[in-house]
């Protein structure tokens, strides 16, 4: 028998199972200032809007553009916002090119509970790189999904990348 090793997914689960799954504050609002932004896994900062990675990915490289601005609906933010945000998306996904070279893209936004947003109240563009075949019979039947790489290492990539192209 096989054994597939992601921890970090139970916590995950056993927070939203137990309710508790809220820190002392919006995570998207705490992330962008903390001191150690490698901690928050902050991967690259914009005027408006930042890039941060998934602490509980689907695929290696899943991030999510973030604006600064605490706000539930797309309709709330202002067009400079908006713009930019767009614009991180599409920086966003030339890098993931470069490091991962994808097959292919998810992106989007699940905004309100009844469209399956986990954070309802601070809007996020999830962009989640994918490859022809990840959707294996592991996420199929066993529903798990095995993510080959570490947040760590993903972070060190990514900021690397980004740095790289400013």
């Amino acid at each position: 028998m096989d054994f597939v090793w992601s921890p970090w997914r139970y916590h995950y689960i056993r927070a939203n199972a137990d309710g508790v799954h809220s820190p002392a504050g919006c995570v998207f609002c705490l992330a962008p200032v903390a001191d150690d932004l490698r901690s928050t896994l902050v991967v690259e900062r914009g005027e408006h809007c930042y890039v941060i990675l998934n602490l509980f990915p689907y695929t290696s490289g899943h991030v999510m553009v973030v604006p600064y601005e605490h706000v539930s609906m797309l309709t709330e933010l202002d067009d400079r916002v908006t713009a930019e945000m767009m614009l991180l998306v599409r920086r966003t996904q030339d890098a993931l090119d470069d490091v991962y070279r994808p097959n292919g893209y998810n992106i989007g936004m699940n905004l309100g509970k009844a469209a399956g947003a986990g954070i309802e109240q601070h809007l996020h563009m999830h962009i989640v790189p994918r490859w022809i075949g990840d959707a294996n019979f592991m996420s199929v039947i066993g529903e798990t999904r095995v993510i080959p790489e570490d947040l760590s290492t993903t972070y060190d990539k990514l900021t690397e990348r980004f740095a790289a192209r400013r």
